[in-house]
């Protein structure tokens, strides 16, 4: 299976979350797909923002995960046939400084979501995105398969381990008996162009290189299943997609990169990243007390290609060639929607992919 145009084209979706970094693509994605798109999210957080840059929703609605009113009265106009849900308090660092927000939003704004959905009369399938963090982290540096113990360190991995814990609940008692498949995803940590987030690696190498300032690294040497975003959502539609179509599928896959080369540490993508962008490559260890952050975490993500017969397209190396090619051409001043369509296009077509 793969993402196929027909079957997108003209319905009728909820995509929450559309105003962060992979919602933005997504959105964008689904828009070129054919399908009609109802975005729910907060405004977006970051100055640059993706999403403003190349927002593609049909509706684009504002409101609060929390308040189940506004997620109920969204639910209600979109009549939506599939619902990718996106929206989420990402951050780990963050999830440190404001735990209870983090759990409201991760965890009560999924129950909210799926709360109003049992009352949605046309749905063929919901998938709700969680993270790798989801699994109890030994430190071994093992590859996490789906059927591994939940857990989590940091408020931002608990969190996501108890939403898990919810959806399945929701999905046995509301939506298995009418036959509408609710799923989980746990996606890689990924990369691409147009993040601009708080604490995370890839827009802190770019602030760094554009300013000329050395970088400072908490920990270079973590391990991270590094992916590009293209790879991640290809994955999250072709998933949506079995879920509506077959009802064989598992009802949680991880998303993850296929090559154990593609796991690499902080420093290692770093270096490569600022090669890329044409930096010097500095960076200095960051020697102030830190919030706990696991040193490895990998993904195994062959129940994937087991019942989806998906795998990412990009090695590493393409990851950050691609996501350095976007910011460069967003620092030259080019046209960001003709660039990111681009991607998106030749990324679909199997093509070597350029700006």
């Amino acid at each position: 299976m793969k993402c196929d145009p027909d079957f997108w084209a003209g319905r009728r979706v909820l995509l929450t979350g559309h105003t962060g970094f992979k919602g933005a693509w997504l959105a964008r994605w689904l828009q070129r797909l054919g399908a009609k798109v109802t975005g729910f999210a907060l405004p977006a957080e970051t100055e640059p923002s993706l999403h403003q840059m190349i927002d593609a929703t049909d509706q684009s609605h504002l409101g609060d995960l929390r308040d189940g009113n506004a997620v109920a009265k969204v639910v209600a106009e979109a009549r939506p046939e599939l619902v990718l849900h996106l929206a989420a308090q990402p951050l780990v660092r963050r999830s440190y400084r404001e735990p209870a927000a983090t759990f409201a939003t991760n965890v009560m704004g999924t129950v909210k979501l799926l709360d109003a959905l049992r009352a949605s009369p046309d749905l063929s399938a919901v998938l709700i995105v969680t993270t790798d963090k989801v699994y109890e982290n030994d430190e071994t540096g093992r590859a996490f398969a789906e059927g591994d113990r939940l857990g989590g360190h940091d408020p931002y991995a608990a969190s996501k381990a108890a939403a898990e814990l919810a959806v399945a609940s929701f999905a046995r008692s509301y939506f298995d008996p009418r036959e509408v498949p609710v799923a989980t995803a746990r996606g890689g940590n990924v990369i691409g162009g147009g993040d601009w987030s708080e604490d995370r690696l890839v827009p802190d190498i770019v602030r760094a290189a554009r300013a000329g300032e050395s970088l400072n690294l908490r920990n270079p040497g973590a391990t991270r299943p590094w992916q590009h975003v293209l790879d991640c959502l290809d994955g999250y539609l072709t998933y949506a997609q079995s879920l509506a179509t077959r009802s064989d599928t598992p009802r949680t896959l991880n998303i993850g990169p296929h090559d154990p080369a593609d796991t690499r540490t902080v420093a290692q993508l770093t270096a490569a990243m600022h090669a890329a962008l044409g930096h010097s490559g500095d960076w200095t260890l960051e020697t102030a007390p830190q919030p706990h952050e696991m040193a490895a975490l990998a993904l195994d993500p062959s129940a994937a290609h087991a019942a989806l017969g998906w795998r990412g397209k990009l090695s590493s190396e393409d990851a950050i060639r691609l996501t350095a090619d976007w910011y460069a051409a967003w620092v030259n001043g080019a046209d960001m929607v003709a660039v990111t369509d681009a991607q998106i296009d030749g990324y679909m077509a199997g093509l070597e992919i350029a700006t």
